[in-house]
């Protein structure tokens, strides 16, 4: 199945230069300034939430269930990839929450050594966190699974994990951790969020690790008394994508509760503020979150927010492919509650010159470019679906 997108009037604001610029403030569905086709590559997995290719041209999709799935020649095979590690379901809560088997990503040497690693939740309903974990990847089965690293806290529900890989040049990688859930949820005696800003945990933080799990030599905060030697950012809600841009800026997706939604330039040892600052209000009817206040000195404001309402901001995607010419360089962020894929580009003052909206019309979990040079959508659905979008050439 294909459906074409033509295109409209583009939207694009430029900032004013600032001495502390203000986030760009998104709001409602932008038009579209591209024409586009989308066309369907596979139907059925089960609540995916990653997908990514291995050298050959394969795709591997993870389910939250705990299932890794098979895409070739364009066909999802019934068979699923066996010695997947045991992970933790909200079964009586249903898989809205969340719960379950996260990324799958290839080692970057993979067509030597055949790794894959894997981030899931572990534990129990009263106890439970992320888990970073790598295997062998041997015909349809993984082999030699190790555990390389867990977050230092367990909690009490099922919310707010983090779970993203990005892989870095120097073959170290970022790992998102989520601040472990909203109010009431409690680690250790106090609100589980307001660790996001305590460096001795890794809740509500950005890691970095080297690929065996251990915390590289130059991370921004070795050596220092009471700091977790593998954080590299911190004060984060709930990072659901990272990219590394052709140019080599790291940026990342987070939800903030109701509204408030953000895009951040990623940064070693910088403070992004949750849950002392931020736009959005929390659940309990509206209160103003931490200070109430969207900024605070020593805090590193967003690029991006989308205020007031949210995306439900996911997967996150820096093009550098040839197949859009004009998206070269464009930041592409999915929307679970927009069901839509974001398009940004960002200026290298910082700045966002442009914001559109790609519609899917499901949620969207995941966006990546394929080793084709197009883009696919992977949404979140019972039966899931992968899109890609191909260039309408007139």
């Amino acid at each position: 199945m294909e459906r074409r997108h033509l295109a409209s009037v583009a939207l694009a604001a430029a900032l004013p230069a600032l001495a502390r610029a203000e986030p760009f403030q998104a709001a409602g569905d932008p038009p579209l300034s591209f024409a586009y086709r989308q066309t369907t590559v596979a139907e059925g997995p089960g609540h995916p939430w990653s997908i990514a290719w291995l050298p050959d041209g394969t795709a591997l999709v993870t389910e939250r269930p705990g299932r890794l799935r098979v895409i070739r020649a364009g066909r999802l095979e019934p068979a699923t990839i066996t010695g997947t590690p045991p992970v933790l379901l909200a079964a009586e809560r249903g898989l809205v929450f969340q719960s379950g088997l996260f990324e799958v990503s290839p080692h970057p040497n993979f067509a030597q050594n055949r790794l894959l690693y894997m981030i899931y939740a572990h534990g129990t309903a009263q106890d439970n966190r992320l888990r970073l974990a790598r295997a062998t990847l041997e015909g349809n089965a993984l082999t030699n699974l190790q555990v390389l690293f867990e977050a230092s806290q367990g909690k009490p529900d099922f919310q707010h994990y983090g779970g993203k890989i990005l892989w870095l040049p120097d073959g170290t990688m970022l790992v998102s951790v989520g601040d472990g859930g909203n109010p009431p949820v409690a680690v250790e005696g106090r609100l589980s969020r307001l660790n996001a800003q305590d460096l001795n945990s890794h809740l509500g933080k950005i890691l970095r690790l080297r690929d065996d799990g251990t915390a590289p030599p130059d991370n921004p905060f070795i050596g220092r008394q009471g700091a977790r030697p593998e954080v590299f950012s911190y004060g984060h809600r709930h990072v659901q994508g990272m990219a590394r841009h052709p140019d080599g800026r790291i940026f990342a997706t987070e939800h903030g509760p109701l509204g408030g939604d953000e895009l951040n330039l990623i940064t070693a040892g910088a403070n992004y503020g949750w849950p002392q600052v931020g736009w959005g209000r929390d659940y309990d009817g509206g209160t103003p979150v931490g200070t109430g206040q969207r900024s605070g000195a020593g805090f590193t404001d967003p690029l991006l927010v989308w205020f007031p309402s949210v995306i439900g901001a996911s997967g996150l995607m820096a093009y550098d492919g040839g197949r859009f010419g004009a998206w070269r360089g464009s930041l592409f962020a999915g929307g679970l509650a927009t069901q839509d894929v974001r398009r940004i580009a960002i200026g290298a003052n910082g700045q966002v010159t442009t914001h559109e909206s790609l519609r899917i019309g499901q949620r969207v979990r995941d966006v990546r470019q394929g080793p084709d040079g197009l883009v696919y959508v992977l949404t979140d659905e019972i039966h899931g679906r992968v899109f890609r979008l191909e260039p309408v050439v007139a």
